[in-house]
């Protein structure tokens, strides 16, 4: 299965409402950003154990650990949770960016340095979910 059929399925296995809010996500996020690269991880590691939950990933960026190691990463993801819907927006230097700019007009959402999350998108205003995502995205150009 290639990764557009992997997230379809995954899309497609949530139960409404969160399915419809992930697949308006999906398309959101690929009219932003239409030839970025698409992930797809099932959540599980190389011993194929569960450790996340699994994610949709838009974008490349390359993570340095402070080891000095690096990894090949998504910029945007997106993942359904048991509770809602997480938006990461990875790459991001300043750690209080996304809460100091965006948790007073968002809506019904938990901010972190790195993670938007909240329970459906009526609960939100997604055109500043959509500037949020376009910020994670430029600060990576």
């Amino acid at each position: 299965m290639n990764i557009q059929e992997q997230i379809k399925e995954y899309i497609n296995d949530q139960p409404e409402p969160k399915r419809n809010d992930m697949q308006t996500l999906h398309h959101l996020i690929l009219k932003i950003m239409p030839a970025c690269q698409l992930w797809f991880l099932d959540g599980k590691n190389e011993e194929n154990k569960v450790v996340s939950n699994p994610n949709i990933g838009y974008g490349h960026y390359t993570i340095t650990y402070a080891d000095g190691k690096t990894r090949e990463f998504y910029q945007i993801g997106i993942s359904a949770n048991k509770t809602g819907i997480s938006v990461y927006i990875l790459g991001i230097n300043d750690k209080t960016y996304l809460a100091k700019t965006y948790s007073s007009k968002i809506g019904k959402a938990s901010i972190t340095g790195y993670c938007i999350k909240f329970k459906a998108l009526k609960d939100i205003n997604i055109n500043i979910l959509e500037d949020a995502i376009i910020y994670g995205f430029e600060a990576q150009t």
